[in-house]
């Protein structure tokens, strides 16, 4: 029987040993890391996947997009599927930076315990990976997103990035400052914090008294967190009368589907596994 073989293609100088070890979690026989990856380079290696093995040993083969950043991951990914024709194909998974599996896990957790459509959502520190993904599954869900960044230009970018991609509207606020970031999420039902690790974008006083917010969600494992008076372990935990959501309370669900993604890659040689699939699998994991 033919192994399981995973080649991760990343665009960092070093290849992650974190999405190394969920591979082989997730049900790889073997992992090579291949580090420095792009869009330019890719094409040769995507042909030693696609033209070694007969049609029903394909699905034995399949290839995993990372790295630190998500445009360049974004660029690779597309490379990879233009290489690919007729049965000469593998299937691929895209996470640069865990964007996609930490991005899913928080949202899912966030829509399982309260229904967003038509509501406010603000992404204190959206611009990032993990926060360009969680704007983009919320307003498909339904609700009224916003991002914030020190640079409204900059989160105006970043929301046109996403309504090119996504093909949904996001709106970009100041959250330069702590009244620029108390002044973004008035009225606002959930508040997601992805901004810069150790950097603290809420305190506890700018959002225990809200009438509005029904749920937190901070992703950050590093403290102190983003958003002050939640726990890295908050689960759904109620807090002032909210729902609330830390980065380990929803990273089981973020592993899990993370791990699950690369078993099903093995299932057959025609998956790719980009935001919109690995939420489908975080919702029907949760």
């Amino acid at each position: 029987m033919a192994k399981n073989l995973l080649y991760q293609f990343d665009t960092d100088e070093v290849a992650s040993v974190f999405d190394s070890v969920v591979a082989y979690d997730g049900g790889a026989d073997h992992v090579t890391g291949i580090a420095n990856v792009t869009s330019d380079n890719v094409s040769p290696m995507v042909d030693g996947c696609i033209y070694t093995r007969g049609p029903k040993d394909k699905q034995n083969t399949a290839i995993f997009v990372g790295g630190s950043s998500l445009s360049a991951g974004e660029l690779v990914f597309e490379a990879v599927k233009k290489r690919f024709f007729s049965g000469f194909r593998v299937s691929v998974m895209l996470d640069s930076n865990g964007a996609n599996t930490t991005a899913a896990a928080a949202v899912a957790n966030i829509v399982n315990v309260c229904n967003v459509k038509g509501k406010k959502a603000i992404i204190l520190g959206g611009t990032g990976p993990v926060g360009q993904r969680a704007a983009a599954l919320l307003a498909g869900e339904g609700a009224s997103v916003f991002i914030t960044s020190r640079s409204v230009e900059k989160a105006s970018n970043t929301a046109g990035l996403i309504k090119n991609r996504f093909k949904v509207e996001c709106g970009a606020l100041a959250g330069g400052s702590d009244l620029e970031r108390r002044t973004a999420i008035e009225g606002a039902s959930i508040v997601v914090s992805t901004g810069a690790s150790g950097v603290v974008l809420l305190d506890e006083n700018d959002w225990k008294d809200s009438q509005s917010i029904e749920v937190l969600c901070d992703a950050n494992a590093m403290p102190p967190l983003g958003i002050g008076g939640i726990e890295m372990n908050d689960k759904a935990t109620e807090r002032h009368g909210k729902k609330a959501f830390g980065s380990i309370g929803f990273g089981g669900l973020k592993i899990a589907v993370h791990r699950a993604c690369i078993g099903q890659l093995f299932e057959n040689n025609q998956n790719l596994f980009d935001a919109e699939e690995v939420y489908s699998m975080a919702k029907k994991m949760l």
